[in-house]
Parts: C-alpha cells; sequence; structure tokens
C-alpha cells in the first residue's frame, strides 16, 4: 500500500498537466496538480510523503531548477522530469544529478502511470528505512539492545527484566544463530551485578583435556605443562555471571563438578585441596533438547534441574518475520559504521526476498547479509543463492499467510485498530476479517466487540 504518498504534478500546459493529474488518480494515487513549480516547492518539506512529476519547459522555475530546490530541501524526494524530444540530453544529465527518471513526450497513461508507480514505491521503503533508523536511534534500555517489535520478543524483555536482579540460573534455548548470548548479556547488565564480569565460557568449542582446567583453574604443577597458577571461567566470575554456551556439549564427569559447585558453592582448582567459595549467577545456553537427552543418559538430570530454575526460550527468526527489516537495518547501520560506508537503502524487491527467506541460520546469518548489502557484494540479490533462495525458504502457503497479515495489519494501524474501517478498506465483509483476525492472532481495538458465528 502506497497511499500515503501525494504525487505533485508540475506542468504549465493545462491540457498536460489535466491528463497526467488523470492518469495518476487513476493509478489509485492522491495527486496534486499545479501550474507552476513555485506553488508545488511550497509543500516540499524534509521528510515529506512526496514524488514529483515536472515538465523541464516552464516559464519562471524551470524543471531543472525545481530539482536542485527540491534537492536541497530533501535529496531523498523522486523527482519524475517530463521532456519533449529536445531535451532528452537535458533529463538524462538531470538524472546524473539526482533526478529519478524521466518520461519522453508524447506517452500513455498506462506509461506514466507504470513510471509514478515505481517512484512512489521508492519514496515508500525511504520513508520506512528513516522510520526504522529513527526507531533505533531513539530506542533505549532494553529495547535498544533486544530488538524485536513481535509479542514473542516482547515476552523475551520482560523475561529478562523480570529476572535480572534475581540470582536464580537460567536456561536460555534457541537454535543457533537465534541471540542467546545476547539475552545472558541482557540479564547481567541489566541486573545488580553489572558492575562485576560477565565471563562467557563455548563448552563445544574446547578440548576435553583442557575443559577442567578452563572452568575451575589449577595450580602450578598440576599437570605437565601448568607452569603457574591459573584463575578458572567460575572463579573469574565470582561476583559476576557466567555464561555456559552450548551447555549440551559438556563432558558427563565434568557435569558433576559443575553440579557440585552449583550446591555448594565452592570450587576446588586442579591440584589444590583448598576450597574456594564463589558467589556468580549461572546462564546456560542450549540448542539441544536436554530433557530428551537427559532421559537418553547425556545429559545429568540433576544438573538439568539446577541449571532450568528460569528458562528463555528465542523464536526462531522464521517465525518474527515482521521483526526482520528493524533487525536488517539495524546491522545495515552496525556495519556502515564499522566499515566506513554509507548505509545504502534495501529495494523492494529485495524487502520480499527478505521477508521470505526461511533464515536457517537466524539473525546471525541476517547480520551476514546487512554485512554483504553494505559492502556492496550482493548485486540485486540479497541472498547468496540469488533470488530462488527465498522461494525455496518458504512454502507458497507460508507466503501468502505471511502477506495476509501483512496487509491486515498494515490496514488495522491506518485506520487505528477500527474493524470496521479496516474491512472497507480492504473490500473484505466485516465478519471474515474478524475470523481472520482469531486465525492469524491480531488484536485489533474492537476485535472482542462482534460475535462471529462459527
Amino acid at each position: 500500500m502506497a497511499d500515503d504518498i501525494r504525487v505533485l504534478v508540475v506542468e504549465d500546459d493545462e491540457n498536460v498537466r489535466f491528463g497526467v493529474e488523470q492518469a495518476v488518480a487513476l493509478a489509485g494515487f492522491p495527486v496534486s496538480a499545479y501550474a507552476s513549480a513555485g506553488e508545488a516547492l511550497a509543500e516540499v518539506a524534509p521528510g515529506a510523503p512526496l514524488v514529483i512529476v515536472s515538465d523541464v519547459r516552464m516559464p519562471g522555475i524551470d524543471g531543472l531548477q525545481l530539482l536542485d530546490k527540491v534537492m536541497a530541501i530533501d535529496a531523498q524526494i523522486p523527482v519524475v522530469l517530463i521532456s519533449g524530444h529536445a531535451d532528452i540530453s537535458t533529463a538524462v544529465g538531470a538524472m546524473r544529478v539526482g533526478a529519478y527518471d524521466f518520461i519522453e513526450k508524447p506517452f500513455s497513461s498506462d506509461h506514466i502511470a507504470g513510471r509514478v508507480a515505481r517512484a512512489v514505491e521508492k519514496r515508500r521503503l525511504t520513508l520506512e528505512v528513516q522510520g526504522l533508523r529513527a526507531a533505533l536511534h531513539n530506542w533505549q534500555g532494553i529495547e535498544a539492545l533486544v530488538l524485536g517489535k513481535s509479542p514473542a520478543m516482547a515476552e523475551v524483555r520482560k523475561k529478562i527484566l523480570r529476572l535480572a536482579d534475581t540470582s536464580v540460573s537460567v536456561m536460555i534455548t534457541g537454535e543457533t544463530g537465534t541471540g542467546k548470548e545476547l539475552i545472558a548479556r541482557s540479564l547481567h547488565d541489566f541486573g545488580g551485578r553489572r558492575d562485576k564480569h560477565f565471563v562467557a565460557l563455548n563448552c563445544g568449542g574446547l578440548p576435553e583435556q583442557i575443559f577442567e582446567s578452563e572452568l575451575f583453574g589449577h595450580e602450578a604443577g598440576a599437570f605437565t605443562g601448568a607452569i603457574k597458577k591459573r584463575v578458572g571461567k567460575i572463579e573469574w566470575a565470582n561476583g559476576g555471571t557466567l555464561f555456559l554456551d552450548e551447555i549440551e556439549t559438556m563432558p558427563v564427569p565434568l557435569q558433576i563438578k559443575m553440579l557440585r559447585v552449583l550446591q555448594e558453592r565452592t570450587l576446588e582448582r586442579l591440584g589444590a585441596n583448598e576450597s574456594i567459595p564463589v558467589d556468580c549467577r549461572v546462564i546456560a545456553a542450549s540448542k539441544a533438547d536436554l530433557a530428551a537427552l537427559s532421559a537418553e543418559g547425556g545429559f545429568r538430570a540433576d544438573l538439568l534441574y539446577r541449571l532450568n530454575v528460569a528458562q528463555i526460550e528465542l523464536p526462531p527468526l522464521r517465525e518474527r518475520r515482521e521483526d526482520v527489516p528493524l533487525l536488517f537495518e539495524h546491522f545495515v547501520l552496525a556495519a556502515a559504521r564499522r566499515f566506513a560506508q554509507p548505509a545504502p537503502v534495501v529495494s523492494a524487491s529485495q524487502v520480499s526476498e527478505l521477508m521470505t527467506h526461511a533464515w536457517p541460520g537466524n539473525v546471525r546469518e541476517l547480520q551476514n547479509v546487512a554485512d554483504r548489502f553494505v559492502l556492496g557484494l550482493t548485486g540485486d540479490s540479497l541472498l547468496a543463492e540469488g533470488a530462488n533462495a527465498a522461494a525455496r525458504g518458504a512454502t507458497l502457503a507460508d507466503q501468502m499467510a505471511y502477506f495476509e497479515r501483512m496487509l491486515i495489519e498494515d490496514m488495522l494501524r491506518r485506520h487505528n485498530g477500527n474493524v470496521a474501517e479496516a474491512s472497507d478498506a480492504l473490500g473484505m465483509p466485516k465478519k471474515t476479517l474478524y475470523h481472520k483476525l482469531r486465525q492469524l492472532k491480531i488484536a485489533a481495538r474492537d476485535a472482542q466487540s462482534e460475535e462471529i458465528d462459527t
């Protein structure tokens, strides 16, 4: 939907002006027509939801001068120039300095409507990106760190704030790449231990023979090569937080020792007899089903009970697709700063590609695509395997359901949650829309006021 973008037609010839205005209006876009550039300029402001279609040759301020003035106000407003054959070279030169497009006279109504539609879509995307960037800039606290507008991520943020100031052990579950360490870090940063160490250990990234030393520390001479005393991760996290990622890969003998630390709140370094008191909050993360693993004898049930006092489950990105644009823009801005590059704007086809991809690598994969996009390594297709990757990533039913949800939510936003008004705008019977709201679990202002026949 682009009915919030208005088209300004600037043309001194009354007949041409009327024809362009009528073609744009019949294409479904709000339109205002002006006989002079000066009148139209009064409508132009930074961030205005506008597209301008202007003749090149006009008395007073001509189309090229209008282009310069519009670009000085907001260089992102698309300006489409109408030119006679003699002005084509001038119009092409204008495109090099910022004009969005040019149309040669004479032209058909369908031709100019199609060109205007592309310009409107460009403006809509630009304004959406600007809105996302403004939101990212203005957000504070937990919302600025744990991003997402989806109900699932809102619930994750609530749990973080509820648990942050406690010392209970927390188990974070989710697929690879969903951001488990970010959630663990948030639990630390928003709690009373924030001024102490946050110590992260990937249990799957250490050889078993050095795992014990890394976790518990050792005394000098405890084993061959132990030249001096080493403080382990648990001791280093004293007063702070210990994060054990991929806890399912911890060797079973060490699970027994870890259980003892959690029960006794003491540890012994390798080669030592002295017990050292420790007070650290333990947060664990797993991509595996630990209950099933425990039933198979691959993970100790008693350790699972100690670690899983509270649980935060992170949804895969494919189950919260509404968060994809916001997350992608966040990663684009971060990559632009990191690589000292301008932050590009995605096209409509690229947005569609992002929204329909299955994201098997979740947020980590999305960040990788954003990095490649900023570095100019993606081309027209954002995904490495090309445009067909999106189609393979989601079934037709998945894509239809998503776009249906997107259209309904967008129309409800436009009508402040009023179902009756939204149903009229969608051309859908109100009873059908209520059924869709229940089916898709979409909240609306008056969704509870209507009885639906089943």
